[in-house]
């Protein structure tokens, strides 16, 4: 039989961690010398120790080879690990590839300005009303009449907190004049309609957020980088893009101040 120290030496385990097992019952000396308090080990144990090295090196917890000791099947707990590392994998795989995309996009000073991040906007209750506007401008003046309207007709709704409202373009293609588009404004239930509004539940969605601040003009910008970064990070837009508008001319005075969250719902390809 081996003393502790020996027998950490020749299986290259710390003394801590080999007291640690042994209190954990994972791993207990073969004997203690009840007079030295001196812990032995024989090379059966060896063994035994290396087959908890091998599992500590997969990336098991000390509970799960706690359970395959008591006579848990291997295999479930193999299984269970090999689909975490996968997806720890899938992770960083994600992870690589948005680090290149924007080391690549940066060398564009075009872009400079540019994040995307991927994130779950939650299910809503919202009211809806497809507009067509003769421009952008026309934006300040149909929307807060749409909210006096439903207001009035449900002076007990109110609006999200944080509050969330978007615009989605219902054209083709980006146009100045002749815009059609459909406003959506989150709400905490269902109410009475006014003519040309819809009350509905949408669901839960993931998005590529980009925010803009500037023009509304400038908005190709963001959309390409947008765009960009969804096909070089293997997603696919699933729905048309949402404009949700944080900061505009209702309470900045300079438009380099108005900020735009572009928010594009996708899924992941396979």
């Amino acid at each position: 039989m081996y003393r502790i120290g020996e027998f950490s030496k020749m299986c290259r385990v710390s003394i801590k961690t080999l007291r640690y097992y042994d209190e954990i019952n994972l791993l207990k000396p073969e004997w203690i010398d009840q007079e030295t308090n001196y812990r032995f080990y024989t090379t059966d144990q060896l063994v035994r120790i290396h087959q908890i090295q091998s599992y500590r090196q997969v990336g098991m917890s000390i509970d799960e080879i706690q359970l395959i000791f008591l006579g848990r099947k291997e295999e479930e707990i193999l299984k269970k690990r090999q689909q975490e590392i996968q997806e720890e994998l899938e992770v960083l795989q994600a992870q690589l590839a948005r680090i290149t995309f924007i080391k690549e996009e940066r060398d564009q000073e075009v872009y400079m300005n540019y994040h995307a991040v991927v994130k779950e906007v939650p299910e809503y209750i919202i009211y809806s009303a497809v507009m067509q506007l003769n421009d952008h401008k026309e934006y300040f003046d149909r929307i807060p009449a749409l909210g006096e309207k439903v207001a009035t007709l449900n002076p007990d709704i109110k609006c999200v907190t944080p509050e969330y409202c978007f615009i989605r373009n219902l054209d083709r293609e980006y146009r100045d004049k002749d815009i059609h588009i459909e406003y959506c404004e989150a709400v905490d239930r269902f109410g009475v309609a006014p003519e040309g509004v819809e009350f509905k539940k949408i669901p839960s969605v993931t998005v590529v957020s980009v925010m803009h601040r500037g023009r509304y003009e400038d908005f190709g910008l963001a959309y390409a980088y947008a765009f960009n970064w969804i096909e070089k990070n293997s997603y696919i837009v699933a729905e048309e893009p949402r404009e949700s508008y944080i900061d505009g001319i209702w309470n900045k005075e300079d438009e380099k101040e108005w900020l735009t969250e572009i928010q594009i719902p996708v899924i992941k390809k396979e």
